[in-house]
């Protein structure tokens, strides 16, 4: 058990909620992605399977099993073909952003029921202990890890979202030039995943803000509701 605490991002007793979480909102990531796709115009995503909320054909082992030990992580990609949008780059921006921004929307979601929870008073009134620890800390990974998802896939660098966002706004000559780089992408993780004072600059301040993100929401929802903290 100290072997695997010493490895996981997370304490062992709280992976389950982790994974739980982890499942909800990468399988709403890809499938926001494939959605607008398939609503703009590109049947790809659509004729791999990809438009539904069945967190089995969005499943990727390796990205999850990165995000449980280094603290990111990702899904299977969603395939794309721009070429399909009537406009592909104002159509391509909506379609990488429509990731992130479900994630966004679940941790509202997430801290609204949280706030809710409190607000109304039944988390004080649960006696038992263990569904009380359940309840909170699910909720508290739910908020939490779509925040973290959130900011995460705005890093500018590919796979993720920021950088497809990015390569949809600059100009083709820009574009192309990026291109170049992406074969260095995966060394750029390693790279963050292995040198401590990389991830201290990188993923570190991310989980703080995504905790910070989360409390003004829960916090705002209870100073709606007339709580006072």
């Amino acid at each position: 058990m100290d072997f695997l605490n010493n490895i996981l991002r997370f304490p062992l007793e709280e992976l389950p909620f982790v994974l739980i979480v982890l499942v909800i909102a990468f399988t709403v990531h890809e499938f926001s992605h494939a959605y607008f796709a398939y609503k703009f115009g590109d049947p790809t995503a659509k004729l791999l399977g990809r438009v539904t909320l069945n967190p089995a054909v969005h499943f990727d082992f390796l990205g999850v099993l990165l995000l449980v030990i280094a603290g990111f992580g990702w899904a299977r990609p969603v395939p794309v073909n721009r070429d399909n949008f009537k406009n592909p780059r104002l159509m391509g921006v909506v379609v990488s952003a429509a990731g992130p921004l479900s994630n966004f929307v679940l941790g509202i979601i997430g801290a609204l029921v949280y706030a809710i929870l409190i607000a109304t008073g039944v988390l004080d009134g649960i006696t038992n202990e263990r569904l009380l620890f359940a309840i909170t800390t699910f909720l508290r990974y739910f908020c939490f890890m779509n925040f973290f998802l959130f900011l995460f896939n705005l890093i500018p660098l590919p796979p993720l979202d920021g950088y497809r966002i990015v390569e949809d706004i600059v100009p083709p000559r820009v574009r192309v030039k990026l291109q170049q780089f992406e074969q260095w992408s995966i060394f750029i993780f390693l790279l963050i995943l292995f040198i401590p004072v990389l991830q201290m600059y990188t993923i570190s301040p991310l989980y703080m803000w995504a905790n910070s993100i989360n409390y003004q929401f829960v916090f705002s929802f209870l100073k709606l509701f007339g709580v006072s903290i």
